[in-house]
């Protein structure tokens, strides 16, 4: 089972599928030195996504943030400003 996303709480990392959740004793920067740079982006200092994992863009006309749906469950993702020069090409 792929993940879908990654989400710090305090020293450990929820790890998220779409089969539920499970929690590593890793903080999240730690997570993020062990996954495909090419799979998975920070999106927050808090988040890492699976990039399969987005679905629907929802930025709005005229806004300054950006966030998306999440494909394998009913959430969604807020994109910082320090990571947003990820997603203009998308």
């Amino acid at each position: 089972m792929t993940s879908s996303y990654f989400q710090a709480e305090d020293k450990y990392t929820k790890v998220v599928t779409a089969a539920g959740d499970a929690h590593i004793k890793k903080p999240i920067k730690g997570a993020l030195e062990e996954l495909d740079p090419e799979a998975f982006w920070q999106i927050h200092r808090a988040t890492i996504v699976n990039l399969r994992a987005i679905g629907e863009d929802r930025v709005a006309t005229g806004a300054t943030s950006r966030s998306f749906c999440c494909s394998d469950r009913n959430e969604s993702w807020s994109v910082s400003r320090t990571f947003a020069h990820r997603f203009k090409t998308m």
